[in-house]
């Protein structure tokens, strides 16, 4: 019985005009559900109000609640309490408690040396019988019931019934006991209020449901559903054991420059948490957020990927290195796009991409491990098997396999293609991919686009898409016997990219010509943006795709040309690989406090 009753001797502590209202309700289902406070004030809220909106009244009831505590904190404060203590001593978190006495019988107590504790943690439900009260009090471990008896604590009791409430964060010392029910409690001798609460939590029975307020206010969604705090527990995990991975195989670890001085095409088209979705020209063009530096007196760029620094440091010597950091684009807000978000790049030197598949599997199959303890999961209903080794196929096959369309045999008539392209797909196609299709600029990027409109939705199980078109791969190496293709993968699970890899691009005068060609492409397209654009309409292109100027890395093709021994990269979107081993639909859900629209 945790349901959160009325403490009737509370009424002896509030105005009359409160005592009376509370008389009046105690009978109330409502009441029941709220701690005392909350009691009081949305009883004196209720008898007030006529024809308010639910809005309104739930203001007022948090409002009157906030004064009472006040007042409660003024009145501790007056019998020389402070109800925001500096620390408090612990011997036990309540899951250690749980775990050395659950062998203790039903109806015994200890009261030996060996069995004093103290424990801390915020009191999520209470209620009262007389001379006896519980309390349970919840940690970062679990909970445990506080078991508070008049004969024990004598005056102290009246403090605990008249000035503790839900949400209070409480310190107790006592011996152990398991009740007659079963219920093991911490048979309190003494407490200490360590931070008083000033605002009630959400009901008990309905929590906090508001999902774009539990997005706003994490840290109350935590308290009030201890199932989403699991959710960053298993994520740290998963970050851990990602560290743990690579580099038990010896890669190192290290950070590059968040503010980037130049803002470049992004070479590696890892839109982690976008849809992948080139431009015309065939380059990746994620958008930047731009910031001032004062002394410099110039722009500068949040970073958009991690890999042109990290391929210096294997020009500098270094065979395996890695980086785990927040990667910013400045797109869309949904629940699969996050402005911010985190991925983990690695490069090996010597290495092509096929090691950079057995790395993929490694990194989530040990992850899997670490979170669920074995490789067949659950996610939103579907069973996906990480038993390895995972589906290796090429992106024509694939095509082919689901379209009946063989790109191999289409020749080098685009219109043709395309005219084929539309006939097979048929009448299911929206007007928004039958677009997407007529506007492709070349054979790679239609087969790219067919693959994502029709293959990428239905690769529910672990999948290596191999041999990407070289129209949409930048910095992949030519594939070393299919002419016009890359060495590129990309893994798919539950019909979202997870990661990208390539076998990189060492060939310095090639890689210059590449990003010469999108550096050329983007800034003719701002050009014409520009031009179009005048006097008031100009803070409106301000954000718009092509608004950004941007420039070649002159310093990275440098490094090239020192030399950069053959490798493979790959990155993998973190956020995306939490949400699938925490079954979560949402990257909101996996990220503690993700950007929102503003509230209107």
């Amino acid at each position: 019985m945790e349901a959160l009753k009325v403490w009737s001797s509370l009424s002896s502590s509030l105005p009359i005009s409160f005592r009376h209202l509370i008389h009046r309700r105690t009978t109330s289902l409502t009441l029941l559900r709220r701690c005392s406070t909350t009691t009081t004030a949305s009883s004196a809220t209720r008898n007030r109000r006529s024809s308010s909106s639910s809005t309104s009244t739930s203001t007022s009831d948090r409002e009157a609640i906030r004064a009472i505590r006040i007042k409660k904190v003024e009145e501790l404060r007056s019998k020389g309490l402070e109800p925001y203590a500096y620390k408090w001593d612990r011997t036990h978190s309540a899951n250690q408690l749980q775990e050395i006495y659950k062998s203790l019988p039903n109806g015994e107590a200890l009261d030996g040396e060996n069995d004093r504790v103290s424990i801390a943690g915020r009191i999520v439900a209470r209620r009262a019988f007389g001379k006896l009260a519980f309390l349970t009090l919840r940690d970062d471990s679990g909970t445990i019931q506080l078991y508070c008896e008049k004969e024990r604590l004598v005056n102290e009791f009246e403090q605990l019934k008249n000035h503790v409430d839900i949400g209070d964060i409480l310190g107790a010392s006592g011996s152990m006991k398991r009740t007659e029910k079963g219920e093991l409690s911490v048979l309190v001798n003494s407490f200490s209020i360590l931070t008083k609460s000033l605002l009630p939590l959400p009901d008990k029975y309905h929590g906090l449901t508001d999902v774009d307020k539990r997005y706003r206010q994490r840290y109350v969604d935590m308290i009030a559903n201890p199932e989403v705090a699991d959710v960053f527990r298993k994520r740290a995990k998963i970050v851990s054991e990602i560290r743990k991975t690579v580099e038990s195989l010896g890669f190192v670890e290290v950070e590059t420059p968040v503010l980037q001085v130049e803002m470049e095409i992004d070479p590696f088209q890892l839109i982690f948490l976008g849809d992948g979705k080139m431009g015309a020209a065939g380059g990746a063009e994620a958008r930047p957020f731009v910031t001032y530096h004062n002394s410099l007196g110039r722009d500068l760029y949040l970073r958009i990927a991690t890999e042109l620094h990290l391929k210096r440091m294997l020009v500098g010597g270094f065979e395996k290195v890695y980086e785990i950091g927040r990667i910013f684009r400045n797109e869309g807000i949904s629940t699969r796009h996050n402005p911010e978000f985190t991925t983990i790049e690695m490069y090996e030197a010597f290495s092509d991409y096929q090691s950079m598949m057995n790395m993929a599997e490694e990194i989530v199959t040990q992850c899997a491990l670490a979170v669920h303890g074995k490789l067949t999961i659950d996610y939103q209903g579907v069973e996906i098997n990480l038993e390895r080794p995972w589906r290796r196929e090429t992106m024509h096959n694939l095509v082919k396999e689901t379209t009946g369309i063989d790109f191999t045999e289409l020749g080098n008539d685009l219109q043709a293609a395309k005219e084929v392209t539309l006939r097979a797909l048929g009448v299911g196609l929206d007007n928004k991919d039958k677009s997407a299709i007529e506007a492709s600029p070349s054979l790679g990027n239609l087969l790219n686009e067919v693959f994502e409109i029709v293959v990428e939705p239905k690769l529910l199980q672990p999948t290596f898409v191999l041999d990407y078109p070289i129209e949409i791969s930048p910095l992949a190496k030519p594939h070393r016997r299919h002419a016009g293709l890359t060495e590129r993968f990309e893994l798919f699970i539950c019909g979202r990219e997870l990661a990208n890899a390539f076998s990189e691009l060492t060939d310095p005068l090639d890689q210059r010509s590449r990003l010469e060609e999108q550096v050329r492409q983007h800034n003719a397209k701002r050009a014409v943006a520009v031009a179009e654009t005048s006097g008031e309409e100009e803070h409106l292109k301000k954000n718009e795709d092509n608004s950004y100027e941007v420039t070649l890395d002159d310093d990275f093709l440098t490094a090239l040309e020192y030399g950069m021994p053959p490798a493979s990269g790959m990155g993998l979107g973190i956020d995306r690989l939490v949400m699938l081993l925490t079954n979560s639909a949402s990257i909101r859900d996996v990220i503690a406090f993700p950007v929102l629209k503003i509230q209107q």
